[in-house]
């Protein structure tokens, strides 16, 4: 059994796009799935969400899968920064890696406006895995290219998935689940 965490973006909730049906799709295989919910726009600040995960902190190891869709990609960028333990992998969705440059970066920037400790986020994860459209809204695919050459990995680019949300039709994401299928 793997402790799963899927963390969601800037304005987002644990109920919404695919989070639900994947938590779901991954407890009937026998894992434990968590997903946290943050606080935003409002209090959206790195060393906030990193506060509200700290009691998370002793679940982590080296079964556990982080998922990360927009900013929470970005989140758990971080996180790998800070923690003691190498977790088994990383699936980042649509994640930001610098200043966006639009309208979400009032509530980006404490998360993506610095120099990220590369070395030290590679040797707290196995193996990523960065998931990314052309057609993303908010996030540019540049950001894929910069998380894909910082993370020596490649990148899974899904025609016209947009932001991977509700709104491009994102209420499952069957390559995901078929993904971490692999993964465990």
């Amino acid at each position: 059994m793997a402790n799963i965490f899927i963390i969601h973006g800037s304005y987002g909730y644990p109920e919404e796009n695919w989070f639900p049906w994947l938590k779901e799709e991954l407890i009937k295989l026998g894992h434990q799935v968590i997903v946290p919910e943050f606080p935003t726009p409002d209090g959206q600040e790195l060393a906030i969400w990193l506060d509200v995960f700290k009691k998370h902190i002793p679940l982590l190891n080296s079964e556990t899968i982080l998922i990360g869709h927009s900013c929470g990609g970005a989140f758990l960028l971080s996180l790998l920064e800070k923690i003691d333990v190498t977790v088994k992998a990383t699936l980042l969705i649509a994640s930001p890696a610098k200043p966006t440059l639009n309208q979400f970066d009032e509530v980006h920037l404490s998360f993506v406006d610095k120099e990220f400790d590369w070395k030290r986020i590679k040797n707290h994860c196995k193996q990523f895995f960065i998931y990314h459209a052309h057609n993303d809204p908010y996030v540019p695919f540049e950001h894929a290219e910069v998380l894909s050459k910082n993370l020596s990995t490649n990148i899974i680019e899904i025609e016209n998935a947009g932001h991977f949300n509700a709104n491009a039709g994102y209420t499952k994401f069957e390559i995901l689940l078929e993904q971490i299928k692999e993964i465990l």
